[in-house]
């Protein structure tokens, strides 16, 4: 499992608003189950022209997960009336302001503004999307989720991946086709790490992962095939170690750049 999100979003209440025509009908428990991470769900709604058959594929699974669907016609050919529908109904529940957080879940640009304007209002975005979503869809958000990281597929390469990948000497991957990506990876915690540390050189695991995802709202350690932030920090043990005093019951994790790489 990816680590929890802050707790204190936990009982935040959430909408789920789903662009039909840009999400994915088989992923729709593994969405569901991801947004639930972050607090309650009290509004689902999905939108799109339920007189055609190209949303068939949904028309099933919507009272299993209790779904609201929401008609659209498509009134000019060429043109998405979807997206304006869901943009209405988002704005008209955040003046409502019976929730704290939204979930929009489409690959389409045209939601940047939309979650701009939450964000806005203090709310809480998350974007859940294909890895072609638009990059400022996805900086507009909080947090972006890449679907593909939600396909157990896609999670069992990158377990293969992870487990086929062989250290030298200095903590880097010694596979051509990886070394690249390890590098790009450990320059990214750097970043974080650099973001929080104190005067003394010691950074809160915690918010290396808090500073991460606001480097990138796209962060999501199953990208880069881990389960846990601190497995991704002792995968670069010849750069950081990760510091506990395990003698004073549960404690917080400390990380600090060993001398020898400062």
């Amino acid at each position: 499992m990816p680590e929890s999100p802050d707790k204190n979003r936990n009982e935040e209440r959430f909408s789920v608003l789903i662009d039909a025509d840009n999400a994915q009908p088989s992923l729709i428990g593994q969405i569901l189950k991801e947004v639930s991470r972050y607090g309650k769900i009290t509004i689902r709604r999905i939108y799109g022209d339920w007189t055609t058959p190209q949303l068939d594929s949904w028309k099933r699974l919507l009272p299993q997960h209790a779904i609201q669907p929401i008609q659209q016609f498509q009134n000019t050919v060429g043109k998405n009336a979807t997206d304006s529908a869901m943009i209405i109904d988002a704005m008209d529940i955040l003046y409502d302001g019976n929730v704290e957080g939204f979930a929009i879940v489409s690959s389409d640009s045209d939601y940047t503004r939309l979650a701009i304007r939450i964000r806005e209002a203090g709310k809480f975005v998350i974007g859940l999307g294909r890895r072609h979503t638009p990059a400022p869809f996805v900086k507009a958000c909080d947090q972006f989720v890449y679907t593909e990281n939600l396909e157990k597929s896609f999670r069992t390469y990158s377990h293969r991946k992870r487990s086929s990948r062989t250290k030298d000497a200095s903590g880097k991957g010694s596979s051509k086709g990886d070394e690249g990506s390890f590098d790009d990876e450990l320059s990214l915690v750097e970043q974080a790490y650099e973001m929080v540390e104190d005067e003394d050189g010691y950074a809160y695991l915690s918010e290396i992962g808090k500073a991460l995802r606001k480097l990138d709202p796209a962060f999501d350690l199953r990208t880069y095939g881990y389960s846990q932030l601190s497995k991704m920090i002792k995968a670069h043990g010849s750069v950081f170690e990760l510091i506990q005093n395990k003698n004073n019951g549960p404690s917080p994790v400390y990380v600090r750049k060993k001398e020898s790489a400062s």
